[in-house]
């Protein structure tokens, strides 16, 4: 053990000890999202429309963040994760809002209001719910389960987008006996707002886009057992860039998302003029925004995007090992998506070069009626009227 091994630890301890003793602060909310990777998702809508409501002023809001020069908006702190200043508003903060499981480290007091707005509704199978598992070379099914079942007790709220995901999250975080919020995603709100010609162009301008070609946005998901170590996992694809170049760059340019799990550091400069990357800082609601088409896999993306009414393509190279070895699905994958699955890049080019908007309509309102039926982009409001709710009641 280091010398700074060693001092986070007598900094942990301390914190567990001190946590029960100290008051808490009835107007501190904390923000996390992602583990504190970056200034996204659904806590940042949340916290942007406090600012717009003018709640900034009177909650004292901070944001955790391993990067504490991020830009925020609004009267914030920022606080970097796992330094002191982090742990001492750790344990005095009222109001917990993140969008991803918790460290085990974390202590949450009975009163301190803990609201899990989780960062998407579930294709593949998640948490409690997995009877397999192979995640950066981890196979401990049952410990896994457990520290899941630790985090999940702390949860006071958790936001679900859409009945389907209720039911889900009902059995996989074993939260059949309290208050799930289904009431869609604070972060789809922007997908409402900001949908029109005017928005959208200065989003281009503001991500360095051409204003002059069509976009596609290649989103895919991470593989649990394709990593470099635990949290840093490969960019797994076999799409042909080149080839997908030479059939669309006269028409299309194409963003590449990695997850925010996924850690590379792959050079695009071949590419240049038809590639463009963000990094996990850059808000993915933007690139929806700006997309005129998606291509992705299993990720959660399809649920958010299919808010747009844009075409989905879906570059399934692994499917059946996918959904037979690594997760397994909650739905009819192949006949419930609204969009062509292609297994090599040929295909996808042709699903791509012919798809017709019409052979999709059923397919998509049925989609849109068991996903989409709750996002109306009021979800940050009503989460924001909790809050207030709860202060009263302090």
């Amino acid at each position: 053990m280091n010398i700074k091994q060693f001092i986070k630890k007598i900094i942990i301890a301390a914190y567990k000890r001190l946590t029960p003793a100290m008051p808490l602060k009835k107007n501190l909310i904390l923000f996390q999202s992602n583990n504190g990777v970056n200034y996204t998702g659904n806590p940042k809508y949340i916290y942007e429309e406090m600012v717009r409501q003018g709640l900034d002023q009177k909650y004292d809001c901070a944001w955790i963040l391993l990067d504490t020069s991020i830009e925020v908006p609004g009267k914030c702190r920022k606080i970097r994760r796992n330094y002191p200043e982090f742990f001492w508003n750790l344990m005095r903060a009222k109001f917990w809002v993140f969008d991803s499981r918790q460290e085990k480290m974390y202590v949450k007091k009975k009163d301190t209001v803990y609201i899990q707005t989780w960062h998407g509704t579930p294709l593949k199978k998640l948490a409690l719910d997995m009877d397999q598992m192979d995640m950066a070379g981890n196979q401990n099914i049952e410990r896994y389960h457990e520290n899941f079942r630790i985090a999940c007790r702390d949860w006071d709220y958790l936001v679900s987008q859409n009945k389907f995901s209720t039911e889900v999250f009902k059995s996989c975080f074993d939260f059949a006996n309290k208050p799930i919020l289904e009431i869609g995603y604070p972060r789809n709100d922007v997908l409402f707002q900001k949908n029109n010609e005017k928005d959208i162009r200065d989003l281009k301008e503001k991500l360095g886009l051409p204003l002059d070609k069509k976009i596609m946005l290649y989103a895919p998901t991470w593989r649990d057992n394709e990593f470099y170590q635990k949290g840093a996992y490969k960019f797994a694809t076999e799409l042909d860039f080149d080839r997908m170049r030479e059939a669309f760059s006269d028409e299309y340019c194409m963003i590449v998302k990695y997850h925010y799990l996924v850690s590379e550091n792959i050079d695009w400069t071949p590419y240049e003029g038809f590639i463009y990357t963000f990094d996990e800082t850059k808000d993915i609601a933007w690139l929806y925004l700006v997309s005129d088409i998606l291509i992705t896999d299993y990720s959660s993306v399809m649920f958010d995007y299919s808010l747009l009414n844009r075409p989905m393509f879906f570059f399934a190279y692994d499917l059946e090992d996918y959904q037979n070895h690594l997760r397994g699905f909650y739905f009819d994958f192949i006949n419930e998506i609204p969009g062509p699955i292609s297994q090599d890049t040929e295909t996808l080019i042709s699903d791509i070069q012919n798809y017709r908007e019409e052979d999709w309509e059923e397919k998509y309102k049925a989609y849109h009626d068991k996903f989409n039926n709750v996002d109306c982009g009021e979800a940050s409001r009503k989460i924001i009227d909790l809050i207030q709710e709860k202060t009263k009641e302090a």
